[in-house]
């Protein structure tokens, strides 16, 4: 609570406890991995609580870690080391019960197969580049291809795939978790030794705050983003059809069949795309619109409406009528990736078991344009010796009256 030292590792005298089991890969060693209780406290002091593992002699294993954020309203977020992603966030609907709103796993091993994100954060570069390729000044650089013939994501073994180091602290009132990571000169085909620092901080005023930062010591290119799945009905529970839009936006970026920008930047006035004013997301997700086929529904890039590059602005507004959730995403970031769930399928089986079927759930995730580096007309996402670059996304939750 606030007002109260924040502590690591301590005993707490209420305790909900469970035991998950999980396999590993490292280093092309399976690992079998216990995870020993993870404590979720119950009680008034903030805790980090760590997953801890066994392996065999030959194999070193990073320590899995799960650090929980709260504040005075009851407002509750974990957060693991792995890939950064936020595992749960519990926020109150109009009749003041609390509900997960982020999809997630019971499990590392759920995590680490295959190329999911759920709540992870995302580089070197988040969204698509075209055949993993570009160039910075005449230097041509190849990418790992893991999304048909493109680059999605940083590749497989991208930022949500790495373990970062973590350190709880306050960030003034609120609780917050730094975390860092050293992306290393050719990782994932990338250029430079990258040095990122990412803080998620919980306020007060049931806020998310996100703050990037990151120095390279070659010219590379950048684009951080974060990739929680949300719905405000909570994780697991029905589609997110009924969710209602506003996006600050007047353009977007039309993509191919692959969902690589064309590098027009297009009105949305007169397209499903428009939702300057509110829009349910089901309302004209079906339209016979091409861009709508090319994504199976919304999985797209909409230019933020900004007078000012750089500035902090809203972003978009999404309500969900049943239970009251109003989430606004605040960014620092030119644009917007929006995305319905469009490729789940019920294959992965979430928290408790529960699958997660076809628009189960959205993204918004702020950022530079996809595929920017081969576009002269999209924002510049290239970073050099002696720039730093920063962002800030705010996701602010509230409950409609």
């Amino acid at each position: 609570m606030a007002g109260r030292k924040f502590r690591a590792g301590l005993p707490c005298t209420k305790n909900e406890s469970f035991l998950i089991f999980f396999y590993l890969e490292r280093m092309n060693r399976i690992i079998l991995a216990s995870l020993i209780i993870i404590f979720y406290s119950s009680c008034s002091e903030k805790k980090q609580t760590t997953m801890e593992t066994t392996s065999d002699t030959t194999a070193i294993t990073p320590k899995l870690e799960l650090y929980t954020l709260s504040n005075k309203n009851g407002l509750k977020m974990t957060v693991t080391n792995y890939g950064g992603r936020i595992v749960t966030l519990l926020v109150p609907d109009k009749k003041g019960n609390l509900g997960d709103v982020v999809l997630g796993f019971d499990s590392l091993k759920q995590y680490s197969v295959g190329s999911h994100v759920y709540g992870a954060l995302i580089g070197r570069y988040g969204n698509r580049i075209a055949k993993g390729k570009f160039k910075i000044d005449s230097t041509e650089y190849q990418l790992a291809i893991n999304n048909g013939v493109n680059s999605l994501h940083g590749g497989p073994k991208g930022f949500h795939n790495q373990f970062w180091q973590a350190r709880p602290f306050k960030n003034g009132d609120a609780d917050a978790l730094e975390l860092t990571y050293k992306s290393v000169d050719g990782e994932e085909g990338y250029p430079g030794n990258l040095d990122v620092k990412v803080v998620y901080s919980l306020t007060d005023q049931n806020e998310v705050v996100i703050d990037y930062e990151a120095t390279t010591d070659k010219a590379t290119i950048i684009n951080l983003t974060h990739h929680s799945f949300f719905n405000l009905q909570g994780e697991g529970i029905g589609d997110i059809l009924g969710h209602e839009f506003v996006i600050n936006a007047d353009h977007f970026t039309p993509v191919d069949d692959g969902l690589i920008p064309t590098g027009e930047v297009k009105s949305v006035k007169g397209t499903p795309f428009d939702f300057t004013t509110k829009h349910t997301v089901g309302e004209r997700i079906n339209n016979d619109d091409q861009q709508l086929k090319f994504g199976k529904g919304y999985d797209h890039n909409w230019v933020l409406n900004k007078k000012e590059p750089g500035s902090l602005t809203l972003a978009a507004t999404v309500t969900e009528p049943t239970t009251g959730r109003v989430m606004e995403v605040l960014t620092t970031e030119p644009a917007m990736q929006f995305y319905t769930g469009n490729f789940m399928n019920g294959k992965d089986m979430g928290k408790n078991g529960k699958p997660y079927v076809y628009r189960s759930a959205f993204c918004l995730e702020t950022q530079h344009n996809p595929d920017s580096p081969n576009h002269a007309n999209f924002p510049n996402t290239v970073l050099r010796p002696g720039e730093k670059y920063q962002h800030k996304t705010i996701y602010k939750f509230s409950v409609s009256k």
